[in-house]
């Protein structure tokens, strides 16, 4: 048997790990390890067309898998096109897997052609960051990074150089079993009981969720049920806490809706769980917090807490909830219920009057005919901007969808490359990219990957020809906007042009075939759907107060546009409240 070199090593223990793909671009210090994959029928190599988009792509397959994801660019300039991506990534808590090749090891120090410092770029920016500078490092010094992506949640870099990943193998290198998924935490029992006092204690609890609430729903319903509690959640907690929810009261934050944030400012009691929800503004100063998350460093940076609590959310609720007394009252909950509802069918009103009718298109129409059009299971993937607006308010979740989004990081162009590391994990499985012109121009060069590999992704172009939500933000600032505006192709055009199915919407009657042909299609199609770019930049009632920048109530109202299929869930949950 022919011996192994260090990229063939490399890649086996890849493949233990569970990587079956590695995306990247191909180029000279990479090439050993890109020929070692060629040669391995275990895991695959995806040719993209810019590296950023590889990041992207890798982090989303490991959020849709939960699984071990790869990446890598070749040195220096190829490797530095990572590091948005990576940023996403971890931010995201994605276990990512980034291998930055590296120059010649004799050169490293001596400014050679394309001579960067990875171990220094990527700091920032990932858990572990090694460089193997001998063949005798490589199998433990990867088994660290994985066990760091993995056991952490987040990115490790590898810096290999070119000639490194040539050299032969160590003959006896030691094998470790990888730690390949991560495990419960269990709080100790001391903060359970004083966790169960604080609830007993209290007379009006909300709870406020976050993406560290998944495959918690059963756990946080049967808890609300048994406290009386509102549930509001962050845009991350949305697709896990949503649906099937008798006690939503929506959203906070800059895309808040509904009652969300008059349940977390009027109660006794904030339990937030598994949420680093950024905006500290949108949290009270004067109820008592506790804080439920599995990453200790988490705990208490947004507000000051009168209870920190170190564990899973499902595992901390199993614990408690039999422990807390059962509360009878309901008055807050149907309060904060009824002025939920209120508050989502105000606003319906002002974005669905003839929009049928209305050129150019209501980008709120689009999501809310797309909502309804698309897969149980469907794999959305949203660009930052307004396309977040449209995703927060009408993406209906229902425990099968899944919604990824650069929605820590708040990068541009995230939704096209997302989309394709979603689909490579099933090509059966529809993935729509909620894309803003903005964003998919940035990296637009990608779509080619999508023909390329003939991915089904379905591309639908939100284009209003502006940055629309810079155009928000100078508006709210009282300031004229200025450099938001974008003179675009016809993309459909563009998409046919690349040997994608491609159509072109101008007026409502035309957008629900249009989308029912794309989706129909069995390979990459894109809708470019012409919409309203004064869409939110002009509220349906504005006042004074509002053009002070992102204040409470400016934000609120400014982004309450429409809120889909919510309002019939928000009412269904009256049913249930007492009538006076």
């Amino acid at each position: 048997m022919a011996k192994q070199n260090v990229s063939e090593q490399f890649v086996d223990i890849l493949v233990r790990a569970g990587v079956k793909r590695m995306y990247g671009v191909v180029g000279d210090s990479l090439n050993p390890v890109v020929d070692a994959i060629r040669r391995n029928r275990a895991i695959d190599w995806i040719q993209v067309r810019h590296e950023e988009t590889a990041a992207f792509a890798a982090g989303a397959e490991a959020q849709i898998t939960g699984s071990l994801a790869a990446c890598a660019g070749s040195c220096g300039p190829g490797n530095l096109h990572l590091i948005n991506g990576l940023y996403d990534a971890h931010r995201s808590m994605a276990p990512v897997l980034a291998l930055a090749s590296h120059i010649p090891s004799s050169e490293i120090g001596l400014g050679y052609f394309q001579e960067t410092h990875p171990e220094l770029i990527f700091q920032d920016c990932s858990h572990y960051n090694e460089m193997i500078s001998n063949p005798q490092q490589m199998p433990r010094l990867l088994q660290t990074a994985i066990q760091h992506a993995i056991g952490r949640g987040g990115v490790s870099v590898v810096t290999m150089p070119g000639d490194i990943a040539s050299q032969p193998a160590p003959e006896k290198s030691i094998e470790h079993a990888l730690v390949t998924s991560r495990p419960t935490v269990r709080p100790g029992d001391e903060e359970i009981d004083k966790l169960c006092r604080m609830v007993d204690e209290a007379k009006r609890v909300t709870l406020f969720c976050g993406s560290g609430t998944a495959g918690a729903h059963a756990e946080v319903m049967e808890f609300a049920e048994r406290v009386k509690s509102p549930v509001g959640h962050a845009l991350r907690g949305k697709e896990w806490i949503q649906y099937d929810n008798p006690y939503d009261v929506g959203m906070s934050g800059l895309l808040g809706y509904g009652a969300a944030y008059e349940a977390t400012n009027e109660c006794d009691l904030l339990i937030l769980l598994g949420t680093d929800f950024p905006y500290n503004a949108f949290l009270p100063s004067d109820v008592k917090i506790v804080q439920v998350d599995v990453r200790p460093e988490h705990l208490g940076r947004r507000s000051k807490l009168d209870l920190a609590v170190w564990g899973d959310v499902r595992e901390t609720l199993r614990c408690l909830t039999p422990q807390v007394k059962v509360k009878t009252d309901r008055k807050f909950l149907d309060r904060m219920l009824k002025k939920h509802a209120d508050a989502l069918e105000g606003v319906v009103k002002a974005y669905t009057r003839k929009v049928e009718k209305h050129v150019p298109i209501h980008p709120e129409y689009v999501a809310s005919v797309l909502d309804e059009l698309a897969d149980d299971d469907a794999v959305f993937t949203v660009d930052t901007g307004m396309c977040n607006v449209w995703a927060a308010r009408y993406l209906s979740p229902n425990g099968k969808r899944r919604v990824i989004g650069s929605f820590s990081h708040g990068s541009m162009a995230n939704a096209l490359p997302q989309a394709i590391g979603a689909q490579f994990t099933d090509r059966s499985r529809q993935v729509v990219s909620m894309s803003g012109d903005g964003g998919f121009t940035m990296l637009m060069g990608d779509f080619l990957t999508l023909v390329q590999y003939d991915l089904p992704v379905k591309v639908v172009l939100f284009n209003n020809s502006s940055l629309s939500m810079v155009e928000l933000e100078m508006l709210v600032a009282g300031l004229p906007s200025f450099g938001t505006s974008n003179k675009n192709p016809d993309f459909a055009a563009v998409a046919r042009a690349c040997g994608a199915y491609g159509v072109r919407v101008e007026k409502p009657k035309q957008l629900e075939g249009a989308l029912k042909d794309a989706f129909k299609h069995k390979g990459p199609a894109l809708v470019d759907v012409v919409t309203d770019p004064n869409a939110l930049s002009i509220p349906p009632k504005i006042s004074a107060e509002m053009v002070t920048g992102f204040a409470l109530s400016a934000s609120k109202i400014v982004l309450d546009g429409g809120v889909g299929r919510m309002v019939q869930m928000a009412r269904s949950n009256l049913r249930n409240v007492p009538r006076p």
